[in-house]
């Protein structure tokens, strides 16, 4: 039985309205006065005429956040990645040792490899040089199939070409066999045709590809390079490939010539040590443990070393590509790792029969690892790479650790043992933790219902709506209840000495006095209990006096917050208040008080005062400010400067972190002085 086909039914309207032209409006019929058949327009219809088809590198420019993440300064440093992660796969494929990253004076960058070059002739199915295939067309590259590549980071083939997209303009010298050619872009379109300049001259490279581009100043919020946000980039990159060369150069004037050259022989095992260095981290035995596993054409190589700390890091690559996710080679290493060292503990009596096996975090606790697989048809979860989805690396990795660390510990027992003797340590710590995390449950002290008594609430209960301080100090506390709106905004004094979480275990966490009052006010929970949508506030915002104590106290709940409550920070949750450093005023019966927030700003307001009568107070501390003082300078949200508190770089943020509330002081008095200059105000 077949459906009969029916017309679609067309709706005949009178009228004696002026039928109006609009360019690609949508039709309706209807008859004129004859009773002829006439059409006009409905604006408000929608249409096959309103579907948009982006051609060539339109949809880039169109979207860019599809294909870089954001246009801030990460997507603006990583269109540099996106072209040095193709001279990575040529040296991946065993055809370049030499990369070199230079940022030209005008902010433009220019990358240089030694590699093969780009085919020269023109593209059989595209009608156009090959060239220009690459950085023209999405999803066109070498990685797809076939010899060119076995082994790359770049799947999609989309980098050079978005780069290009993205790019005020962009030139490419190719060196193919011998032979130089070039082409210029403009906004993604050709400017100057693909041209053949002839053979090499005597002593210039015989292959390789320089590209230089400038980022357009349209699309980005910023187009000046960081110099160390390159140089982390560049340097991950030559720990990953071992022997490969990269030559970091800043010819703008204000570096005065910076450069870095980085080659690491010993590959990821340089890159273990370069972190418990930066980290300042004391080790707890002396090797780095090196593994290396291949199966077919997958590789796998891990590096490990513990240390005293209480942090867990580990960082995952495939084909040379952070997976910030983690993914199948992560998990097989966890597993194999706690296999292993409960089936030696055991063997060796360490642990008993019978007793509670160590647990992952157990033995993860202290430990810095790389984990690095190299294989063919990686199955990464978007363009970005952040997950690795291929299920035989999961088998590979946890084969060669069971295997490689096995034998390692066979032949370094004593180096075993004090690996277990840490895990142990810590899983004592974890019990104790259970411990004291019950017996405040049983208290209720971390109950929604039981709050610190010194936190003066506000009336609103929807949390997307209302803020909470936590100020230092009783006698700012006491400004900030006198002149907050109480509708909206919560008041919580901290209470004695903040507890530096970097150097303490989860136990001291529970017992901690200044500790257990912020976590009660909030009611979101803490570590593993924690629920983000229980929390009471959507802004919790530290208000510290703009001095060297108040410093040390953001810094104290921050790491506490990315300890322990972490989503928090991921979330957008956390905020510092801005508080003036000085009032500037005019003397006499008609005076002006302005508050100003920088040195700039009060020398600005000096000046705009007459400059005669005029003095600069510079405030001490919170508590010297009356509630209305207060409120108009630093909580009114119509007026008020915050910075809110952001993670886009985890890695980044572990590492300041372990610098800033580590044993070593002198880093971390370097690291303030060198990075205060660089605080950003966002208003609220």
């Amino acid at each position: 039985m077949t459906e009969e086909k029916k017309t679609p039914e067309i709706e005949i309207l009178t009228s004696e309205e002026e039928i109006v032209e609009v360019d690609d409006a949508p039709e309706v019929i209807e008859l004129d006065e004859g009773g002829e058949l006439n059409t006009v327009v409905d604006d408000n219809a929608y249409t096959e005429s309103q579907i948009q088809v982006l051609e060539g590198l339109e949809a880039v420019r169109k979207r860019p956040g599809m294909y870089i993440g954001t246009t801030s300064v990460r997507g603006l440093h990583h269109l540099v990645n996106e072209i040095v992660d193709n001279s990575i796969d040529e040296a991946l494929a065993g055809h370049c040792d030499l990369i070199k990253v230079t940022v030209n004076p005008d902010d433009s960058i220019t990358i240089e490899d030694n590699g093969r070059g780009i085919p020269a002739g023109i593209h059989p199915t595209q009608g156009i040089p090959t060239l220009e295939v690459v950085y023209t067309i999405l999803h066109a590259g070498g990685k797809f199939g076939g010899d060119g590549y076995k082994i790359a980071g770049g799947l999609h083939g989309v980098g050079a070409s978005v780069v290009n997209a993205l790019s005020e303009w962009l030139e490419v010298v190719d060196v193919y066999d011998g032979v130089k050619y070039t082409e210029r872009f403009e906004h993604g379109a050709v400017a100057r045709p693909f041209t053949c300049l002839g053979p090499v001259g005597e002593g210039e490279k015989s292959h390789g590809v320089t590209v230089t581009f400038k980022p357009d100043g349209e699309i980005f919020e910023t187009t000046i390079f960081d110099y160390d946000t390159l140089l982390n980039r560049m340097r991950e990159q030559a720990f990953l490939n071992a022997g490969v060369r990269i030559l970091l150069t800043d010819t703008r004037p204000e570096a005065g010539g910076k450069s870095t050259d980085l080659q690491f022989e010993g590959g990821i095992r340089n890159f273990v040590t370069y972190l418990n260095a930066q980290r300042h981290n004391e080790a707890v035995h002396e090797d780095v443990i090196y593994m290396r596993g291949e199966k077919g054409t997958s590789q796998a190589e891990i590096a490990l070393q513990y240390n005293t700390s209480y942090n867990e890091t580990i960082l995952t690559f495939a084909n040379n590509m952070n997976t910030i996710e983690g993914g199948t080679h992560e998990t097989g290493f966890k597993s194999a790792l706690t296999r292993v060292i409960n089936n030696y503990a055991k063997k060796k009596g360490i642990i008993k029969d019978g007793s509670k096996p160590l647990s992952g975090e157990d033995v993860r606790e202290g430990i810095c690892a790389i984990i690095s697989v190299k294989l063919e048809n990686a199955q990464f979860e978007s363009q970005t790479k952040a997950k690795l989805g291929n299920s035989d690396i999961r088998t590979l990795v946890d084969s060669t650790v069971m295997i490689k660390l096995t034998e390692y510990f066979e032949e370094h027992p004593a180096t075993a043992k004090a690996i277990i003797e840490k895990a142990l340590a810590a899983s004592r710590a974890r019990e104790a933790a259970r411990k004291a995390r019950e017996n405040i449950r049983r208290k209720g002290l971390l109950e929604g219902s039981t709050l610190p008594g010194k936190l003066a609430d506000c009336q609103e209960r929807d949390a997307s709506l209302t803020e909470i301080y936590l100020v230092e100090g009783d006698s700012a506390g006491g400004s900030a209840k006198g002149g907050r709106d109480s509708k909206f905004q919560a008041i919580l004094p901290l209470r004695g000495k903040v507890l530096n979480v970097e150097k303490s275990r989860l136990d001291k966490v529970y017992s901690n006095v200044s500790i257990i009052p912020i976590v009660q006010a909030l009611g979101c929970g803490i570590g593993e209990d924690f629920d983000l949508s229980k929390l009471r506030y959507g802004k919790i915002i530290i208000m510290a006096d703009a001095d060297v104590d108040g410093s040390h106290i953001r810094i104290l709940l921050l790491t506490f917050f990315f300890r322990h409550m972490k989503p928090l920070i991921e979330n957008g949750h956390v905020y510092l208040a801005q508080p003036p450093l000085y009032k500037v005023y005019k003397r006499g019966k008609n005076g002006t008080e302005r508050y100003a927030f920088s040195d700039e700003e009060r020398d600005r307001y000096i000046e705009e005062l007459g400059g005669v009568n005029v003095e600069a107070d510079r405030y001490k501390g919170l508590g010297e400010m009356n509630a209305e003082q207060l409120w108009d300078t630093t909580m009114n949200p119509e007026s008020r400067i915050l910075l809110r508190v952001t993670m886009e770089d985890a890695m980044a943020c572990d590492e300041t972190f372990s610098l800033l509330m580590g044993d070593k002081v002198e880093p971390r008095r370097v690291f303030i002085e060198e990075n205060a200059k660089y605080a950003q105000n966002l208003d609220i």
